[in-house]
């Protein structure tokens, strides 16, 4: 199967080493042992299209030290991450201060992928409709906590 992809030989042995890694993770689950050498060939194929397409995602650059030297300078000084570390750590501070009901509705909106409107007010029993107006009263009372600090 990797010949048919023209893999090099060490892109081949990864291809053939997930192949068995796949079998092994999936073997509680074949039906039909009888065709596991169909279900190789058919992974073995699946895993080599996923390394072409692996391949294509790479991107070479020109070595160049002047770009190289611009990014460094792109970043932000030992002063500014400390800062922002701190006020980072404020905000922690500030929301701990707010009502727990408030916390909660905080950390959903900020979850990552955030929770959508109707499973906070599933998880917070308010209505879709206060969510937005409630946010709102949360974050000007987080600004008067953050102010005052």
């Amino acid at each position: 199967m990797t010949r048919d992809f023209r893999l090099a030989e060490s892109d081949a042995a990864d291809v053939v080493q997930a192949t068995w890694l796949r079998l092994i993770e999936h073997i509680g689950r074949i039906e039909y042992p009888e065709r596991i050498g169909s279900w190789l060939a058919t992974t073995a194929r699946h895993e080599c299209l996923r390394h072409v397409v692996a391949g294509k995602r790479v991107m070479l650059i020109q070595n160049d030290d002047a770009a190289l030297a611009e990014a460094v300078l792109h970043q932000p000084e030992v002063d500014e991450r400390l800062l922002a570390d701190e006020r980072a750590r404020e905000v922690r501070e500030a929301i701990t201060r707010l009502p727990s009901r408030w916390q909660q509705l905080l950390e959903l909106l900020m979850a990552d992928p955030p929770a959508s409107y109707a499973e906070i007010s599933d998880q917070l029993g308010l209505p879709v409709g206060s969510i937005g107006p409630t946010r709102g009263r949360c974050l000007d009372r987080l600004r008067v906590l953050l102010q005052a600090s």
